[in-house]
């Protein structure tokens, strides 16, 4: 009976030391810094570039709540395609909180260091608003092509119902691909903590890794695939499929199409250019450019799309245009 109390009580030992050993490794882990190397030997410049990002992410803030309160106040703009024009600036804003306010609390205290937990999360939420984005650009898509090729039943295919189960999936979807990436991205053991970003990226972490990467490698395939070529290749079928419709049609009926699609295209230019941008810079480690020329190339999808996003719906479409001059006057 003694020997067996004895065998208890030093099993009982070993489970609390591989415990212990456990969490001492999760807790340094955990405590672990990446280093912005970007951030280093800028001087006083430092400053120029702080004030440029809060005027920009002021801008953008501003631009993207006018949006989305012009189209939640007006009850005539309560329709798919401006509910989704707000789903876009809503995550606009997603995204670019996830880096400004990181980059200006870095430029103004002169710091270079981010903790694990906070860069994975910072990478989560970033790569949410890209994958978001595509997908929401794709329901656009589809909600145009069902107007013009549709029309007398589009009222009945583009229902309430059927709008909140297209949005729900565009944004559950992605993050979800994006999550569990990061879950495979945060198992690996780093040999490295210098990242060439000014802001944390998920390959860019991989590649610090010294443990075999093939699972990550082909799940991020697998996430590109369904989440930017997939959409991107449904959305330039969707617009082929409207300009052959427009080429039968009247030349009223044409002016229609044109006049709300046209803004629906120079976004999804934008946005592609940009994001095409950051996929090249992240995959080709051979491709040499001046550091300047790619920290703009790479932070182009997070600035410009939730700039000029606002700035077209806004100009373009008369319904909000009118709503937000009616704002801006009631507030004055």
């Amino acid at each position: 009976m003694c020997k067996m109390h004895k065998d208890i009580i030093n099993f009982s030992v070993l489970i609390l030391r591989s415990m212990n050993h456990f969490f001492a490794k999760w807790k340094m882990e955990n405590e672990t810094y990446f280093y912005l190397m970007l951030f280093e030997n800028i001087g006083y410049i430092r400053y120029a570039f702080f004030s440029l990002g809060f005027i920009i992410y002021c801008a953008i803030v501003f631009f993207n709540a006018l949006i989305i309160l012009t189209i939640f106040l007006e009850g005539t703009l309560h329709l798919p395609m401006y509910i989704l024009i707000s789903c876009l600036s809503v995550n606009s804003v997603f995204g670019t909180t996830a880096f400004f306010p990181t980059l200006l609390n870095d430029l103004l205290f002169d710091t270079h260091s981010v903790s694990r937990a906070a860069c994975f999360l910072q990478a989560y939420v970033i790569f949410s608003y890209a994958s978001n984005e595509n997908t929401i650009l794709m329901l656009m898509a589809f909600d145009r092509y069902v107007a013009i090729s549709k029309p007398l039943q589009y009222n009945n295919i583009m229902t309430p119902k059927v709008l909140s189960v297209l949005i729900s999936i565009g944004w559950i979807y992605p993050m979800l691909c994006v999550g569990i990436g990061g879950i495979l991205s945060a198992r690996l053991t780093m040999c490295g903590n210098k990242l060439w970003k000014v802001y944390c990226h998920n390959w860019e972490i991989v590649k610090l890794s010294c443990a075999n990467t093939i699972i990550n490698n082909v799940f991020g395939f697998f996430v590109m695939t369904t989440t930017v070529i997939m959409p991107l290749s449904f959305i330039l079928y969707s617009y082929i499929k409207i300009l052959i419709i427009c080429r039968k049609s009247s030349l009223d009926f044409r002016r229609k199409a044109y006049q709300t699609c046209i803004p629906h295209i120079v976004i999804l230019l934008n946005f592609s250019v940009a994001l095409f941008c950051e996929i090249t810079l992240s995959r080709l480690a051979t491709l040499e450019l001046p550091i300047g020329l790619s920290i703009i190339l790479s932070l182009e999808f997070l600035i410009v799309p939730p700039i000029l996003n606002p700035l077209v719906y806004g100009l373009k479409f008369p319904e909000i245009r009118k709503k937000i001059i009616w704002i801006i006057k009631a507030c004055k």
